[in-house]
């Protein structure tokens, strides 16, 4: 085993959560992009009043997998059926460990019968790379890993540019830069466009569940296509507004999606283990965080499976064999949490921003607007009384709804409408750079709808977004 692998560090901290709970990571960055082009608050506004223009060119993994074995690879390595996956289409892949605990997920795009494109966070990439080499598969794998968080000036180059344009009035920008009416794209299919004088790929997708595209191509073409988007806007009288990384992270508490579950990877003997003893010393995985009031000493509670985020209708249950397939066997019949919204009480958070502005006394856990995201992922306690019912796992503020809203789990029995308790704050100091020291308090959270807009609910195609609400 290296001394600079995962597994080392592990060792010489003795327990995952300490290590994680204690990073020195800072705050978890959208790296690039500019905070804010007009206020964040206008740039959530635009997704539901008008259009909104998404670089997500930074903030991403991107990693092409192709090869003779690239969709059996990926099939195996997934939870997801793959009968359904023609070309020009595109699916949100999931893996699991062995023991069925989700890793992360991916966006992933099929191009020809043996290539595909997935787009994501770090611990599925990571995952994967590795599989690849310890299965000694037939495939071939390109890693264009996210840009970094603080590139301290240096020239930043990607392998493609990633934009997203959503919102009300859309279709008019679309069938300007187009030159026409777009031809009727599925939801989660692919299709050709114009831009311009070029040909670009977009995907029939929505963010925050308004009407949407995502169109990507060559990095190089970036500012000439960024250009034709804001002057076609320009032509179809559109107030088309550019998304801050700061308000870009928020579109997800209005459509459901849990960006950050903690990959489910830092126990299990065999091939995690070895997976362990495979990744860096300096990755994802070992330089993460783990913030909020939820303390536990195995690291294994902070886990979660498919069937918790909504994600069971997507087993390919008949699929000869899948990396965790015999552990969801098991899973399914038990009474796994469900994955809700949960809607902060507006009193408890004014509280709480008050409490900073009382000289000479201790304050509650700042909560930073319009997103706290201070780890990589978040635990923090839900009770019904005494009893521990659930855990908030990814929070921000919704100008649109006019609330702090965050997303997470719940046992089964909790209902829609219940009125529960979440502990806001971190029990006792930790070693994190990114949070002050405060003390701990109590919010009240009313758990709601996944997800949680009007506009998304009705908007999404029958996906996971509207499935996971119990």
């Amino acid at each position: 085993m290296s001394r600079f692998s995962l597994e080392a560090v592990l060792e010489k901290a003795g327990n995952p959560v300490e290590l994680l709970r204690n990073s020195k990571v800072g705050m978890y960055v959208y790296p690039v992009v500019a905070p804010e082009f007009t206020n964040w608050r206008d740039e959530q506004r635009a997704w539901r009043e008008s259009a909104v223009l998404f670089d997500q060119t930074h903030h991403m993994d991107e990693l092409i997998v192709e090869g003779p074995q690239a969709e059996e690879f990926l099939a195996y390595h997934g939870i997801n059926a793959f009968g359904n996956f023609d070309l020009n289409r595109a699916k949100h892949y999931v893996p699991v460990t062995p023991n069925g605990h989700v890793i992360g997920d991916h966006i992933i795009f099929r191009e020809r019968q043996d290539k595909f494109v997935l787009v994501g966070r770090a611990p599925t990439s990571n995952w994967l790379m590795f599989c690849a080499a310890w299965g000694k598969w037939n495939v071939r794998i390109k890693h264009d890993p996210r840009s970094p968080s603080r590139p301290e000036g240096e020239r930043v180059l990607r392998t493609h540019y990633r934009f997203q344009i959503q919102g009300p009035d859309a279709p008019k920008i679309f069938e300007k830069m187009n030159g026409g009416p777009i031809q009727e794209i599925k939801f989660f299919h692919v299709d050709w466009i114009n831009i311009g004088s070029k040909k670009v790929q977009a995907l029939r997708h929505g963010m925050s569940g308004a009407p949407g595209l995502e169109i990507w191509g060559p990095y190089e073409d970036k500012s000439y296509i960024l250009a034709a988007i804001l002057q076609a806007a320009q032509d179809a009288g559109v107030n088309l507004v550019r998304c801050g990384s700061r308000a870009y992270s928020t579109n997800t508490l209005e459509s459901g999606w849990i960006p950050s579950p903690l990959p489910g990877i830092y126990t299990g003997d065999g091939m995690l283990k070895d997976y362990r003893e495979w990744l860096g010393a300096d990755s994802y995985e070992a330089s993460g965080a783990i913030g909020g009031s939820f303390v536990s000493d195995n690291i294994e509670d902070y886990y979660v499976n498919p069937f918790e985020l909504g994600y069971d209708f997507y087993i390919g249950w008949k699929k000869n064999d899948f990396i965790g397939k015999d552990a969801l066997l098991k899973m399914k019949g038990q009474k796994n949490r469900k994955k809700v919204t949960f809607e902060w009480n507006a009193e408890d958070v004014v509280k709480v921003i008050a409490s900073a502005f009382k000289p000479g006394e201790d304050h509650f856990k700042w909560i930073d607007f319009p997103q706290p995201n201070y780890a990589s992922t978040s635990a923090d306690m839900v009770m019904h009384g005494d009893k521990m019912v659930g855990m908030s796992m990814f929070n921000g503020y919704s100008y649109n709804e006019r609330c702090m809203l965050s997303l997470g789990v719940v046992d089964q029995d909790v209902q829609i409408g219940d009125v529960l308790t979440m502990k806001w704050g971190e029990p006792q100091p930790t070693g994190k750079t990114s949070a002050e020291k405060h003390k701990q308090t109590e919010i009240r959270v009313r758990v709601s709808q996944t997800p949680y807009a009007a506009e998304a609910r009705t908007n999404y195609a029958d996906s996971w977004r509207t499935k996971a609400t119990a």
